[in-house]
């Protein structure tokens, strides 16, 4: 796999993304959910939420990159508490 530049931190990343989407999975099984609304006005389940929070967390690290440069420890910080707020009011 060295075409692909594989690192420690990208594996643990791809790692969490995956171990993140089997414990939702496994949440929507054991425990169903009806949709809820929040302040965008549509209803989300937790995958929702979590796709929203993905999708989003890409976005400030892009973002992150491009205005402030690579001390992306902070940007993760910003993601941590973009993806409470998502959780919690979408």
């Amino acid at each position: 796999m060295d075409w692909m530049a594989w690192t420690w931190p990208t594996a643990l990343f791809f790692i969490f993304i995956a171990s993140m989407l089997l414990t939702f999975t496994v949440l929507a099984i054991k425990f169903p959910e009806t949709p809820r609304r929040g302040i965008l006005g549509t209803e989300t389940t937790r995958g929702d939420r979590l796709f929203i929070t993905l999708l989003g967390s890409a976005f400030i690290n892009l973002g992150w990159l491009g205005l402030v440069g690579a001390n992306q420890p902070w940007a993760l910080g910003v993601c941590l508490i973009y993806a409470v707020a998502v959780f919690r009011w979408v």
